[in-house]
């Protein structure tokens, strides 16, 4: 079956319901929550696809990972894939749920990488820039340092990609003289 067919569907239910409840939001920092747990240990991934492993200790792990503590939606939630047998695909549900509430609520992801850290004007700058780019969406903004750009930033939103760096410009110039 096709995967991102399937989390799509648990996520879109599970929106729904939470939407329902009103506890969409909470359910969006929780999903945030198991995103970046997965993200810093690759042996959740692994331990949530082990056939050896109880399925009572994997729903235990994911719910520590997303720090649901009492939450009986998640832990309805985490029953439903239980007993459907998709604990293994906690992630890209995750995924496809942030997905889901960020188009809901007008949310841009941006994402910047500087070759230095930015100073508080810079980027306080650069954050209005980019607000007035995205019209009236809220976004969630995250910076990275990246020193092999050399110098300037990158900024990422959907599928936008502005390049401000001193590698691309070099990369141009050398694509220029290669040509020529």
């Amino acid at each position: 079956m096709n995967e991102g067919l399937i989390p799509k569907r648990y996520a879109k239910a599970l929106f729904e319901f939470a939407s329902e409840k009103g506890d969409a939001q909470r359910l969006y920092a929780l999903m945030k929550n198991i995103d970046a747990a997965f993200a810093s240990a690759s042996g959740i991934q692994k331990a949530l696809a082990n056939p050896y492993i109880a399925p009572a200790d994997k729903k235990q792990l994911l719910s520590t990972a997303a720090a649901a503590g009492n939450d009986t939606v998640f832990a309805d939630f985490l029953s439903l894939l239980e007993h459907n047998r998709r604990l293994d695909m906690a992630r890209p549900i995750a995924l496809a749920y942030m997905d889901i509430f960020r188009k809901a609520n007008g949310i841009k992801v941006v994402k910047v990488q500087s070759a230095a850290p930015l100073d508080a004007a810079s980027e306080a700058k650069l954050k209005d820039l980019i607000a007035a780019h995205i019209g009236g969406n809220s976004m969630e903004y995250t910076s990275s340092v990246n020193p092999d750009l050399i110098g300037g930033f990158t900024v990422q939103t959907g599928n936008e990609r502005l390049d401000a760096s001193v590698a691309n410009e070099l990369k141009q110039l050398r694509l220029n003289l290669i040509s020529k």
